[in-house]
């Protein structure tokens, strides 16, 4: 065999008891398991002799907004270092296929704060088929970091239909985003993700939605909505999620399933009421979390809906005028902005993680009351001035979460794990480099909140089975050789708010494909991963993946 891994710890994704074993690799695939003891053990041209470390499946992260920088970074150690095998992007209903000229440029400036203005991109796709191929072309044929799976953004589908208009969908512009939802599926796309609260998704009725998760249904995949509140009206958006993908008949995957801001504080037991109720009646429904309590997204999406119609470069014309500057921040401040999931903004609460303009790098690391407070004046001149001078680039961190809602919510049978890490900014959000050993350092070996393997079972087969992937997510023979190898005892994120960007620790080996990613604990210079296309319903079960 081309490797033999020796006396591992097996956690294998299904939740079982972990076991020893010799595991050996041979064509990409997982070729023999050997439990201690069972017979002769498998020779290999390689050994690696585990010592004793767990050998699971490669983490699959269920959020991620790794869109361009698959693109533009080979190394992508931020994920790659976690043990991350897969990230499935195209999140919160806004990236960059299917696209035309016009809408590309409109998307690349509404999302620079996740990805960067893309100025370092060459943007040679427009379809959804045309980015997954550019992906599996990576850097100079040779693939990318970690695979990749897509979503079809709802609201760069709008923008293409509809603009940025906040009104309804004529019957026309329903139909063709319907076709256009249909061509990206046929193209490789595993499902729909919407941004419910950042525009033009957000102007999409429940009828609209309906319409494409029916064609999402159709073709076997899933809706993955970031709803459209996860504040004072959280339960009424899960809810809403709920009954409209049962409408459609399709599979439901509700991105970062938090209950924040202090209206929620204790209440993630009603949350799973809700969905056991929804499971036990025959709903298909999965969600993800990231295991910290601060949320992270741009400064711009805190402002109410109805400021941000027309898109980025309206928005920025109404920031300039003194008249509707001043009913904005009536809105956010006094009157609950949806911007802000319902509750007024507290500015205090709002750290700026990261800016486009280099110029305005003192704001970082920072709440908006601090800097105002430092710069003498309302923190609403200082949220604006920054909306301007940045050009609507600036990323935050909202510090508004609650543990006991996060433990809570990550004990379900149904959650799986999603970093939702934006790698841009000087201050990003931990989750980017950390929440996977996070995961498996404090909530199973501190705290205790999960199991290992159960611990394990979330972050591996549980997604897999959501992406209706045949042979991933577990250690079982004939399944793709995406493992990774750590040492319970000592996994950690090294990333913290203070030093964001640090890797984490207890993580040596990293394989995809059976190629080593990362080897005693260092990156190689393997571009093993592609994209992951999506699996006919009918076949899922019996054929290998796409590549």
């Amino acid at each position: 065999m081309d490797l033999v891994i020796r006396d591992a710890r097996v956690v294998d994704g299904s939740g079982g008891d972990r076991y020893r074993a010799d595991v050996g690799i041979d064509g990409g695939r997982i070729a023999a398991i050997v439990p201690e003891g069972a017979g002769a053990r498998p020779a290999g041209r390689r050994v690696v002799e585990a010592d004793g470390l767990a050998l699971a499946p490669g983490f699959i992260d269920m959020h991620a907004h790794s869109d361009l920088a698959l693109l533009r970074d080979p190394d992508h150690s931020a994920k790659v270092a976690q043990g991350v095998t897969l990230e499935v992007i195209g999140q919160d209903g806004l990236s960059y296929a299917p696209v035309d000229d016009r809408t590309l440029a409109e998307v690349r400036t509404a999302i620079t704060g996740w990805n960067g203005d893309g100025s370092d991109i060459d943007f040679d796709w427009r379809s959804v088929g045309g980015y997954l191929d550019r992906l599996d072309h990576g850097f100079d044929g040779q693939g990318i970091a970690v695979n990749a799976a897509y979503l079809i953004p709802q609201g760069t589908v709008r923008m293409l239909a509809v603009g940025w208009a906040d009104r309804e969908a004529a019957p026309d512009e329903v139909e063709r985003m319907k076709r256009l939802v249909a061509e990206g599926l046929e193209e490789g796309a595993v499902g729909l993700s919407s941004g419910l609260t950042y525009t033009p998704g957000m102007y999409a009725s429940d009828a609209e939605l309906t319409e494409l998760c029916r064609v999402v249904a159709a073709y076997g995949g899933y809706y993955c909505p970031h709803h459209r509140s996860y504040g004072a009206g959280a339960l009424r958006a899960y809810e809403e999620m709920v009954a409209l993908a049962r409408e459609a008949g399709c599979a439901l995957h509700l991105a970062h399933a938090t209950m924040n801001f202090g209206v929620n504080k204790g209440r993630a037991a009603e949350l799973l009421a809700l969905l056991d109720r929804a499971l036990a009646e025959g709903a298909d429904i999965t969600l993800d979390t990231y295991p910290y309590l601060p949320g992270s997204t741009t400064l711009a999406a805190m402002l109410p809906s109805w400021a941000a119609e027309g898109g980025p470069d309206a928005v920025l014309e109404r920031l300039r005028d003194e008249p509707t500057a001043e009913r904005i921040r009536h809105v956010m401040e006094v009157e609950s902005a949806d911007g802000c999931h319902g509750v007024p903004i507290e500015w205090d609460t709002i750290e700026i993680s990261g800016v486009a303009d280099p110029a305005l790098a003192p704001y970082v690391g920072k709440t908006v009351a601090r800097s105002a407070r430092e710069r003498g004046e309302a923190p609403w001149d200082t949220a604006r001035r920054l909306l301007l001078e940045d050009r609507l680039g600036s990323t935050i961190l909202q510090h508004v979460g609650h543990e006991d809602n996060v433990r809570a919510i990550m004990k379900h049978p149904v959650h799986t794990g999603g970093s939702d890490g934006l790698l841009q900014g000087a201050k990003p959000h931990p989750r980017a480099y950390g929440t996977f050993p996070h995961y498996l350092g404090r909530y199973v070996r501190e705290l205790g909140v999960l199991s290992l393997e159960e611990c394990v079972a979330h972050l591996t087969a549980r997604p897999a089975a959501r992406l209706r992937l045949p042979d991933r997510g577990l250690v079982r023979e004939g399944y793709r050789a995406d493992l990774v190898l750590f040492d319970p005892d000592t996994v950690a994120a090294g990333s913290t708010f203070e030093a964001p960007r640090t890797l984490p620790t207890g993580i040596p080996h990293v394989l995809i494909d059976g190629r080593f990613v990362i080897e005693d604990g260092r990156r190689t210079d393997v571009l093993a991963g592609r994209s992951v296309r999506r699996q006919p319903a009918a076949a899922a079960s019996s054929t290998s993946t796409s590549r």
